[in-house]
């Protein structure tokens, strides 16, 4: 029988899903009570009917390939879109403890480790993400994520942090191409992100912002940063990182800062309440404000 849809069997988009979401085979597994193989049976399935590989593997686990990502962004709408179909259709539930809405850099990057902090500590509350990159004000969610402009934060909104904007890339990627200083940087090869509605700040006026002329090389654009990221980290150029989502991967040396320069970002990230926030979404709000409040950060000018 023909498929109705030109679409991979479901069962194998979900384990892969699942697995892109987490970054490992085995989390995956536990989330779906499977056991790693058959995540991994599924997806060497599905990269073989696309014929090519959705997944980088490594020793310490799995990245996502450049395809990878995009399929990933693309299922993930889908799933949230079917998600909300379901939720409507089924009609008022007891609702989970927290619901977070963040986008899938502030997600992979730099919320699911705090919460994974949080949940340690707060054993007793449940907090679940809604990922999306979709512009929004966080509809069904207690508290939203969002970047903007200081103006828009107000009485039921709480600034997590200002971070400063680095040029970053691989230290091969910056050993190729000889990068000494901002002037050399408009004739590498540079990520470009033109996500709408997101404030993102792009290489021109970052270039500018240090007295240097718009890039003259092509470049690469792309509409998520996380998949800008994705494809920094794979070597294929350079790309703006905000400090405060891409702390770990210059920690782990993934990224370099390429130049010492950085730029204050001209917006900031800030948390909002929304009226449906309950008492543990509300202790969950305090207690990500008041980590933000005593983090480290990367000290300026210090690459």
């Amino acid at each position: 029988m023909p498929r109705p849809y030109d679409l991979p069997p479901m069962t194998a988009l979900v384990c892969f899903e699942a697995a892109a979401r987490k970054l490992s085979f085995k989390e995956a597994a536990s989330e779906l009570n499977v056991t790693p193989a058959a995540v991994s049976h599924q997806i060497k399935g599905l990269e073989a009917e696309l014929g090519l590989a959705l997944f980088r593997r490594q020793h310490r686990g799995v990245d996502l390939t450049e395809p990878g990502a995009y399929l990933f962004l693309a299922l993930q709408r889908g799933f949230e879109t079917m998600s909300d179909a379901v939720r409507e259709t089924r009609g008022p539930q007891e609702a989970e403890d927290v619901t977070v809405q963040a986008t899938t850099a502030v997600s992979a990057f730099w919320l699911t480790p705090q919460i994974a902090t949080f949940w340690r500590e707060h054993p007793e509350i449940v907090v679940s993400q809604r990922v999306t990159d979709v512009a929004g004000t966080g509809s069904g969610a207690d508290l939203s994520i969002h970047y903007g402009a200081a103006a828009e934060v107000d009485e039921a909104c709480e600034v997590l942090f200002h971070d400063e904007i680095l040029a970053v890339g691989t230290p091969a990627f910056a050993a190729a191409h000889g990068i000494a200083t901002v002037a050399d940087l408009p004739d590498v090869p540079l990520i470009h992100v033109t996500a709408e509605d997101t404030g993102w700040t792009g290489w021109a006026d970052w270039l500018a912002h240090f007295g240097e002329e718009p890039p003259r090389s092509r470049g690469l654009t792309v509409n998520n940063h996380m998949i800008a990221l994705q494809l920094a980290r794979d070597g294929a150029g350079a790309v703006l990182g905000w400090t405060g989502l891409i702390g770990p991967l210059l920690e782990r040396g993934e990224l370099v800062p390429l130049v010492a320069e950085r730029m204050a970002s001209p917006q900031v990230f800030y948390l909002r309440t929304h009226p449906r926030a309950s008492a543990p979404a509300r202790a969950f709000r305090d207690w990500l404000v008041r980590t933000q409040d005593g983090a480290a950060r990367i000290p300026p000018g210090q690459p």
